[in-house]
């Protein structure tokens, strides 16, 4: 069958779904408890077949999975004029966003802040922190890794919902 990345990975989550409901199947019906002179109420629960329903999803899931690796490895993607593999966005983007939060925090930075001694006594002159850098280089900085990041993510949404790959 084919599938775009988006759909494959909604029917990997639903199968997990499935999944779910067989091993809360089992968790619930592997035991139960009776008193030595009342007649059980033994759960209805064929391990057999349970077993392999979880087996039967476990397979599909993995092969679902290995498709979505193998297209994002060799997929090719045009994101503002540099071709790059789903794989290599998705790094690109952990890395960017690493790099998102330091110049967020260097941004918000002021450029002379009181640092607190946290001693009573007159007798200590202040201490000031100042930045080292340049704030305004910094904030440009911000804005070119936030638009990296957005054209990143258009242009592999865009992927996810159009292009179509084979998978069992």
């Amino acid at each position: 069958m084919k599938y775009t990345s988006a759909a494959a990975n909604k029917l990997i989550r639903r199968l997990n779904d499935d999944k779910e409901y067989y091993l809360q199947k089992e968790r619930e019906s592997k035991t139960y408890v009776a008193a030595v002179d009342e007649t059980p109420v033994i759960p209805d629960f064929d391990y057999s077949q349970n077993a392999r329903e979880i087996e039967r999803i476990d397979d599909r899931i993995a092969r679902l999975k290995h498709a979505v690796n193998v297209n994002n490895a060799l997929a090719r993607i045009d994101v503002e004029g540099k071709t790059m593999s789903v794989d290599e966005i998705l790094v690109r983007m952990a890395q960017l966003s690493q790099r998102q939060l330091v110049l967020d925090e260097m941004r918000k930075s002021l450029p002379k802040q009181r640092v607190e001694s946290g001693y009573a006594t007159k007798t200590i002159k202040p201490e000031y922190r100042y930045i080292n850098y340049d704030l305004e280089q910094v904030k440009l900085d911000y804005e070119r890794v936030s638009s990296a990041i957005t054209a990143l993510q258009l242009a592999l949404d865009r992927y996810n919902q159009t292009v179509e790959f084979e998978a069992e």
